[in-house]
């Protein structure tokens, strides 16, 4: 009796190309469903294991990942925005004015583009007062604490150099009250005052400094920095939960014996 026919699918399943992209066969097993979790990227930063305390929301109200979600939108209303906006001391006020009132849906992209950013810097606040309170900065867990910092410092970076780029009086003020206060800093506040506005005084090369700082080298930091900050929770066990539920207690208790 003749073998069945493969079915159109069985053959894509075998064939050399299919195996170049997924290099596991089909997770049709147990053995290659976990494979399919451990050579993923986006699987396999999350933990093994997540407490069902740690699935409440009134645990964690989700401001992690509404911040990172903030952060997507942010990217996609800048990239946006930076079609239009020309970053020169003639051309930066026109060009916002001309994206409010001569491109389509210019000004809503631009107020989504400010709100967010408003709205990222008090999660991230509210989402690092959470975390003390909650004692998730506590060991094993306190490298991560120094990585959230960090994230906190590149977001308020972040809203403070996109604060110059309308390039109006409110931004030229603002930006004047920043520099002195980081030239107050003892010993090497002068030098970076200076690096801020790439010389004495606000000028054009303080514009072009910022705005590079803006779309490029904060944006690249902060990416890095959310990369290890979601490594390290993988690697430290998930989402801390420092007081265990009474089905944790038992399984662990079981797991003992």
């Amino acid at each position: 009796m003749a073998e069945p026919r493969p079915s159109l699918w069985e053959r894509i399943r075998e064939s050399s190309l299919y195996r170049s992209i997924y290099r596991t066969r089909y997770p049709d097993q147990p053995r290659w469903q976990s494979m399919v979790i451990l050579q993923s990227l986006a699987l396999h930063l999350h933990p093994v294991r997540v407490p069902k305390r740690a699935t409440r929301l009134t645990y964690t109200w989700g401001l992690g990942g509404l911040s990172v979600w903030l952060f997507l939108i942010l990217t996609f209303t800048g990239v946006f925005l930076m079609f239009y906006y020309v970053p020169d001391v003639p051309g930066a006020y026109f060009s916002i004015q001309n994206l409010a009132t001569s491109v389509t849906f210019g000004q809503f992209m631009r107020n989504l583009h400010r709100w967010a950013a408003h709205a990222m810097v008090l999660l991230v606040f509210m989402h690092m007062t959470r975390v003390f309170l909650t004692g998730a900065y506590k060991p094993p867990r306190e490298y991560n604490w120094m990585v959230g910092v960090g994230l906190l410092v590149l977001t308020f970076l972040l809203s403070f150099t996109g604060y110059l780029l309308p390039w109006d009086q409110l931004a030229l003020w603002a930006i004047t009250v920043g520099t002195n206060m980081a030239g107050s800093t003892p010993l090497v506040g002068g030098a970076i005052r200076t690096a801020l506005l790439g010389g004495f005084s606000v000028g054009p090369a303080t514009l072009v400094r910022w705005y590079t700082l803006h779309v490029i080298f904060l944006p690249l930091a902060l990416i890095v920095g959310m990369s290890i900050h979601f490594w390290r929770i993988r690697k430290d066990g998930g989402i801390s939960t420092p007081i265990y539920e009474e089905e944790e207690i038992g399984s662990h208790v079981q797991l003992a014996q």
